[in-house]
């Protein structure tokens, strides 16, 4: 198995239509965030397909394709790399996070970040100092960033609510979509868990969050909580 078996296998999926719709839906565009990336155009059945077939992968391989110019091998290692976190041993598990963490230049648009996030990072670090996140939030780098944040889907899965309420509160003035977004989404599902701890998030911030960011957080609740909300 290696890099190159990986990308022919998803270049034989190729849909060049599919390669041009991905370029506007990434916004790969001159001064976009996704500007310059590039697409095969092969659905992400395709790519787990592919990874499944490619699951024990070593990192050296995984780290040319974290490095490719397409996307869908970035996203490819991504698969294999969480599939191969699920049944490894704590050791290996150590080594999974760290090489993750050191290549997060191949995790570069959110699709990436949030099919890796929490199910690397996040599981990782259930049961320990979680500072590295907070080192993450303080990156100029939206991806590295974004990951901070969904990241803590892993620890709100286990009632654990504290870390995506301060990451939340950090990113109330960041100047990007995705991270509000990112943010929303977090406290959303937060909310699921314990309705309360969102409610009593919204009611201190949420004359100073930014709209999309409450749209998202706000979802789960009743039509009036929302209209109360959304009455700035």
């Amino acid at each position: 198995m290696t890099a190159e078996t990986v990308k022919q296998q998803l270049l034989a999926f190729g849909n060049p239509e599919k390669a041009k719709h991905a370029t506007y839906f990434f916004k790969t565009g001159k001064g976009q965030y996704g500007e310059g990336d590039r697409f095969i155009g092969c659905t992400v059945p395709e790519s787990r397909s592919v990874a499944k077939a490619n699951k024990n992968l070593s990192f050296e391989e995984l780290k040319k394709l974290l490095s490719d110019e397409y996307h869908e091998c970035r996203f490819c290692a991504l698969i294999i790399l969480g599939e191969q976190f699920k049944k490894a041993d704590i050791a290996t598990r150590q080594k999974i996070f760290d090489f993750y963490l050191a290549n997060t230049h191949g995790i570069n648009n959110w699709d990436l970040v949030d099919v890796s996030a929490y199910t690397i990072a996040g599981e990782w670090l259930l049961d320990k100092d979680r500072s590295v996140l907070y080192q993450l939030a303080e990156s100029e780098n939206l991806w590295e960033q974004r990951i901070a944040v969904v990241s803590t889907m892993a620890f709100i899965r286990k009632n654990d609510l504290a870390d995506v309420l301060k990451l939340s509160e950090k990113f109330l003035t960041h100047r990007h979509d995705l991270m509000h977004k990112a943010c929303g989404w977090m406290l959303r599902e937060a909310g699921k868990r314990d309705e309360k701890t969102l409610t009593g998030f919204l009611d201190k911030h949420y004359l100073n969050m930014p709209r999309t960011m409450l749209r998202y957080a706000i979802e789960r609740l009743s039509p009036h909580q929302r209209k109360f909300y959304m009455r700035k």
